[in-house]
């Protein structure tokens, strides 16, 4: 048996305790919506994530903003650190520019991926850096010159403009894309539902004895459950319901987690995430912190395959593009680049009982490397598409047909 059917087989029964003891356990039963009190006050809170998901919505929206944007605003807006000067103030929104938050400092950033491993973690960030400043140093010169291999340039996608560097890439969609891994879904299933961050320090003692963080109504411990929800529902407008606008709150996981429900072969897995969110953070209101974990482990098993589906399905239609006798080439790039940004992610996915990614930087590396080689996607054979596709698929519990839909 190899190691991917292994660990799914981990995954099925995980899931299937957790989903015995919903239906079993009457004393701890999973909540219709994410509402938690303490003396009459609501004790969720992740404004925090609400405000970096603004912060990226803002930064991957500028970098097709040719008439305003510049490097160093778009550094800026990535982190965020200027206290004068004229890019203080880089968001639209003047209570971003009044945070003390940013997305830099977060991206590659859980405690048991990159607390050890900050070389990886400064090279991630740097990538990121990388892309922001190439958009403007590579492809706003040639805002309105024909993109062709090797030259970046615009290119149609239908009635669309895209905007691509000399390989055929949209860096905006590159960063918008991985920060759903580097971003969201680290912070999520590797930092935020770990142990070692819901358990750290005196947490089990003070939730045990409803000891509440300073000056606030929440332990500590309840406070890092919300911060992960907050990377998938920060920006719901029914923080307490968030399935009722699912895919439609952001631009990010929250979106895509939205289009995988949608696909008939994945129906119901919107719900099975927030059950899983919902009855975790009920756990630790009462102190089992072996069914928290367990609510955990779903998570990891499917916001990773999230990540895995939507990787599959953008290779799969940049695929189909470029089977077609006249492919259009803005189409096939476009599907592309946003495959890119999801194959990057995958990296930062988790398997569930495991503290590895269903990837490694260095296989990431290597499908990024077969789509950059050459002229990139000027180059790109349908065969390389297929080949990235099995080996991802071959990972999870989906078929490529499913993914393709």
């Amino acid at each position: 048996m190899n190691l991917s059917k292994s660990l799914l087989i981990i995954a099925a029964f995980i899931f299937t305790i957790s989903c015995d003891t919903n239906n079993t356990n009457d004393e701890i039963a999973t909540p219709e919506t994410y509402e938690f009190t303490r003396n009459g006050e609501s004790t969720v809170s992740f404004s925090g994530q609400t405000t970096r998901i603004k912060m990226s919505g803002e930064l991957t929206s500028a970098m097709t903003d040719f008439d305003n944007t510049t490097k160093e605003l778009l550094l800026e807006m990535f982190r965020n650190q200027t206290e004068s000067g004229a890019d203080a103030n880089p968001f639209s929104d003047a209570e971003l520019n009044a945070a003390t938050k940013n997305i830099k400092s977060k991206v590659a950033a859980s405690t048991d991926f990159y607390s050890s491993n900050t070389t990886v973690s400064s090279e991630i960030k740097t990538q990121f850096e990388t892309w922001l400043t190439a958009q403007v140093d590579e492809v706003f010169p040639n805002e309105n010159i024909q993109a062709q291999p090797g030259v970046a340039g615009q290119i149609a996608d239908g009635s669309s403009t895209r905007y691509v560097n000399a390989k055929g890439f949209e860096y905006d969609q590159l960063v918008a894309k991985s920060l759903i891994g580097g971003l969201m879904s680290d912070q999520i299933l590797n930092n935020y539902v770990s142990t070692s961050v819901l358990d750290a320090g005196t947490n089990i003692e003070d939730n045990s004895n409803g000891t509440t963080a300073e000056g606030k109504v929440y332990t500590n411990m309840e406070h890092k459950w919300d911060e992960a929800f907050g990377y998938l529902y920060g920006n719901s407008s029914n923080t307490a319901n968030p399935n009722l606008t699912i895919g439609e709150d952001d631009s990010f996981l929250n979106k895509y987690v939205g289009r995988v429900e949608g696909d008939d072969d994945f129906a119901g897995i919107a719900q099975t995430i927030f059950d899983a969110f919902a009855l975790g953070r009920a756990a630790i209101v009462e102190g089992d912190d072996e069914l928290r974990d367990q609510q955990a482990e779903i998570l990891r098993a499917q916001i990773s395959a999230i990540i895995g589906i939507r990787a599959v399905y953008y290779l799969q239609s940049g695929k189909t593009v470029l089977e077609q006798a006249n492919p259009d080439f803005g189409a096939a790039f476009h599907d592309l680049s946003e495959a890119y940004g999801f194959v990057y992610s995958l990296q930062f996915t988790r398997q569930p009982g495991t503290g590895q990614s269903y990837f490694t930087k260095a296989e990431v590396d290597g499908f990024i490397s077969l789509l950059e080689a050459g002229n990139g996607l000027w180059d790109v054979t349908p065969q390389t598409l297929q080949d990235i596709s099995v080996d991802i698929a071959s990972k999870f519990d989906f078929t490529i047909e499913e993914a393709a839909n």
